[in-house]
């Protein structure tokens, strides 16, 4: 079960180093011990070199922190980086951990290495961050792509105009990815390696203490993190309520959802090892296995290849397409039938009770369900005083409490709810014509049977 070579690319032209004492794998988009090709390909290489692996993993905290990530987001990821070094020393795989960004830790630590191993992200601060490496270390690193099922640049050389567009891409080459990962004998165990590690995960509560960060987005107990988890879920959701999802996926009240986007944001599941697993269940019907791929393969590297192939997929001029920006402005002196401050918005203090329930549930326990992101987000533009504004409170609110807040995922559907990867629609006051969801959507689920979903679910943060 080779790594496909499409995953992998060298991103320097030297040669492993000759006095390196193991091969070092930075652990940061891909945050899991199993199902991982940049952590079997490690393994491979240590094998091939005679010499252990070891795992790095750089902490930002304080004013270098990650970007708009709070205590709910750190507690998620502490939590599956504990699960993660409980595998990897089962494995016989060395774990280090220190507070310093993923380039620094790496560039440290690859000076007695033989061989870096890198995955991959696609946002703005991660191509920073393998920048940074790529100038800063001087033995061979080799990047390998496990947090899509097709890579980007394979499936496309452009930004696609619509899910439309990179359908048939992705439909003509995915089987040729969806192949099972097997783990491979780690020969050379690092029980030898002495480095330092500053942070002992092992107590994921403690060490969230001890950081420098927002604590007034407070962790939720709605979901724990780590690959451990993750599969527990997928095999209860598989087993239940996926069987269904092709016709229910749309009804917020009915649960279809499998709740997979928080852990594939911080990696701790593969896209594969998802997918492989929906093929698999014989009692699910066509539409659900193909609707559930849609969603997993199609949209979500839909979005990847946008952030990949856009400078500024976080800002609103430069993420829309011209034709929605244009008719947005012709809009803009519209008169709004509600104006909210962002205050209003983020504690659900607006006119529209379901609108207000959506809220809740995601600042009180880190989700939402896809049919109301998409509405809960064209409100905020209608009940905002400029697009602009509009945009900016969207990103900030989504940011801010999803789990899976500041991912490709969220940067594409909040530009989606401005016009991209959209065509122009009736025109009409405040939208132009930009698509409009009407309070008309929700009659298609129980919305009354969603609100009191949420209080239940909101019940059981405490």
């Amino acid at each position: 079960m080779a790594i496909q070579a499409m995953r992998l690319k060298a991103l320097n032209d030297v040669e492993p180093r000759e006095g390196g004492s193991y091969v070092l794998y930075l652990l940061q988009q891909a945050n899991r011990a199993d199902f991982n090709p940049a952590l079997e390909f490690a393994i491979e290489e240590a094998n091939r070199l005679r010499c252990p692996v070891v795992v790095c993993f750089g902490l930002l905290d304080g004013e270098s922190g990650f970007p708009e990530a709070n205590a709910r987001h750190y507690a998620f990821l502490l939590q599956g980086l504990a699960d993660c070094r409980q595998r990897l020393a089962a494995r016989g795989i060395g774990f280090v951990m220190r507070k310093a960004s993923p380039a620094r830790i790496a560039i440290d630590l690859a000076r007695d290495a033989k061989l870096l191993v890198l995955d991959r992200g696609y946002l703005a601060i991660q191509k920073r961050w393998y920048g940074e490496i790529v100038d800063g270390v001087e033995t061979r690193i080799v990047q390998v792509e496990g947090d899509v099922v097709v890579p980007v640049e394979t499936a496309s050389t452009k930004h696609e105009f619509a899910a439309r567009t990179l359908r048939p891409k992705l439909h003509r080459l995915w089987d040729e990815y969806l192949k099972p990962l097997q783990a491979r004998t780690v020969k050379y165990k690092a029980d030898g390696v002495r480095l330092a590690s500053e942070i002992d995960v092992s107590d994921p509560d403690a060490v969230l203490a001890g950081l420098s960060l927002d604590t007034t987005v407070a962790p939720v107990r709605r979901f724990v993190g780590g690959h451990t988890e993750a599969t527990r879920r997928l095999k209860a959701y598989l087993a239940g309520s996926f069987l269904g999802y092709g016709t229910d996926r749309n009804r917020p009240e009915a649960d279809a959802a499998s709740h997979m986007s928080p852990y594939l944001h911080f990696g701790q599941i593969s896209p594969v090892e998802i997918a492989l697993a929906v093929r698999a269940v014989e009692s699910a019907s066509r539409e659900d296995r193909q609707s559930y791929l849609e969603e997993l393969i199609v949209r979500r590297e839909l979005a990847m290849n946008h952030v990949f192939y856009t400078d500024g997929y976080d800002r609103y001029e430069t993420a829309l397409p011209d034709w929605a920006k244009k008719t947005l402005a012709e809009q803009a002196g519209d008169r709004r039938p509600h104006l909210y401050s962002e205050a209003e918005l983020a504690e659900g203090m607006t006119h529209d009770a379901y609108w207000n329930a959506a809220m809740r549930e995601m600042r009180e326990t880190g989700y939402m369900h896809n049919h109301l992101r998409m509405y809960w987000g064209k409100k905020i533009l209608e009940w905002s005083p400029s697009p602009e504004e509009a945009f900016a409170r969207t990103l900030r609110l989504n940011n801010r409490y999803f789990l899976d807040g500041r991912d490709p995922n969220s940067f594409t559907n909040v530009a989606w709810v401005f016009g991209l990867h959209d065509r122009p629609w009736q025109k009409r006051p405040v939208f132009g014509t930009v698509r409009y969801q009407s309070e008309n959507s929700l009659r298609k689920f129980d919305a009354n049977a969603y609100v009191k979903a949420v209080e239940t679910l909101c019940a059981a943060e405490g």
